[in-house]
């Protein structure tokens, strides 16, 4: 049996790949320990950016000093040839990297034929990976070289995992993937509200929640999954990247902002309450100030309550590399400060918006001076006053204030 700790760099699925192979190994009959405590070490590595791509080698290189050392992720399947000296390179998805894995540090006989093993309970919320890979080409993206085309999860595989995740103590789940709008069920062809219908009514859940997912996949049979289903979180995030036509158009996107719009108008005819949240790419090739403005344009129009403002930088073997048009240094820096200042003002409008509602929190951690910090159904930070929720149950508030980033409540009379 061997003593293992899984690392993982980048994304939210990239936390839940990192999850599989746990559970893999976890399974097999091999123990998790700290990091510190570990003879075989497994880091799931990003390849986003360059120096996602740095960071990823440097903490390979930090295990490999110290354990018997797997690399796997996407800077594994980019190019396997920079992880340098005594690692394993497993490339291709985490399942099979997982699977693989498994087989080279074996099965002990004492657990083959054991039933599954208790996990311990971690965060309050888990990631359940329902899909990987792209097919979209977006210029600036380099995911489709390293996850490959767009690939579904069989639904009774998602059903497994989630109960597991419940069964560990996890009462939310967030459906997680590359692109979790193009999901269909390999067994049985059903899509993502299907997915989220089926998963939606597992016993012991208490909320379910969607990450990001692309404007063109805002369906008025998504919108009703959602409504129908009381658990499901009022929170959509859908990337706009830009607000300029000229702009999406170079960047290689499939809507123009008037789709992205109505999308978005369609959606909140379903969902009164949903809280909006987005990605924009600031300084991209092609980006004048004048489709800058149409972005916060956008933002405003949309009800936007945070924008993730990321500073366009070259990813090599990209298309978007080779293109000419972007700003200054200087002037990229002041486009990306204005767009979170907006981002902001869009928030604390939101939160000011939301004060005297009802709201039911998930508390997830508390404090040394006895405070409690939870979500709300959409997707808001709260921070509650001692004696006020319990992590891992739901509470219900009154919200009265807003702090900063996060909303304040009182307890419900």
């Amino acid at each position: 049996m061997a003593r293992f700790s899984v690392r993982f760099l980048g994304c939210k699925v990239s936390q839940a790949d990192a999850q599989l192979i746990r559970d893999a190994l976890r399974d097999a009959g091999h123990h998790e320990v700290p990091e510190g405590d570990a003879e075989v070490r497994v880091v799931n590595t990003c390849a986003l950016t360059v120096g996602a791509e740095k960071k990823s080698r440097k903490q390979v290189n930090r295990a490999a000093r110290h354990a018997r050392t797997f690399v796997t992720g996407c800077a594994a399947n980019l190019n396997a040839g920079q992880f340098s000296g005594d690692v394993t390179v497993v490339a291709g998805s985490a399942d099979k990297a997982a699977a693989e894995i498994v087989g080279q540090l074996g099965v002990p006989p004492e657990v083959a034929c054991a039933a599954d093993h208790e996990a311990p309970i971690g965060r309050t919320r888990a990631f359940l990976k329902v899909q990987n890979g792209c097919d979209y080409g977006c210029a600036f993206c380099i995911i489709p070289w390293t996850r490959g085309a767009a690939e579904s999860r069989p639904l009774s595989v998602v059903i497994r995992d989630a109960r597991r995740r419940i069964g560990e103590g996890h009462p939310e789940l967030v459906l997680t993937g590359i692109n979790i709008g193009t999901y269909r069920d390999p067994e049985g062809g059903g899509g993502l509200p299907h997915l989220i219908r089926e998963v939606g009514r597992l016993e012991g859940l208490q909320r379910l929640r969607i990450s990001s997912i692309e404007p063109g996949d805002l369906t008025e049979d998504l919108f009703a999954a959602l409504a129908e289903l009381q658990i499901a979180a009022r929170h959509l995030h859908v990337p706009l990247q830009s607000g300029d036509d000229a702009v999406l158009q170079a960047m290689r996107r499939r809507y123009s902002v008037a789709q992205y719009l109505d999308g978005l108008r369609r959606a909140r005819r379903w969902l009164p309450d949903l809280n909006l949240t987005s990605d924009a790419i600031v300084g991209f090739p092609t980006e004048d100030k004048a489709a800058l403005e149409g972005t916060m344009a956008v933002a405003r129009e949309a009800g936007m309550s945070k924008i993730h403002v990321f500073p366009y930088s070259p990813r090599p073997g990209t298309p978007a590399a080779e293109m000419q048009g972007r700003p200054a240094p200087d002037e990229l820096k002041e486009r990306a400060a204005r767009v979170r200042d907006l981002s902001d003002q869009l928030g604390f409008a939101y939160r000011q918006g939301r004060l005297g509602k009802r709201e039911r929190v998930l508390c997830e951690i508390r404090f040394h001076d006895g405070t409690t910090s939870g979500l709300g159904a959409d997707y808001s930070r709260f921070v509650l006053s001692e004696g006020i929720g319990a992590p891992g149950r739901m509470t219900d508030v009154i919200v009265s204030g807003v702090a900063g980033q996060h909303l304040t409540a009182r307890a419900v009379a």
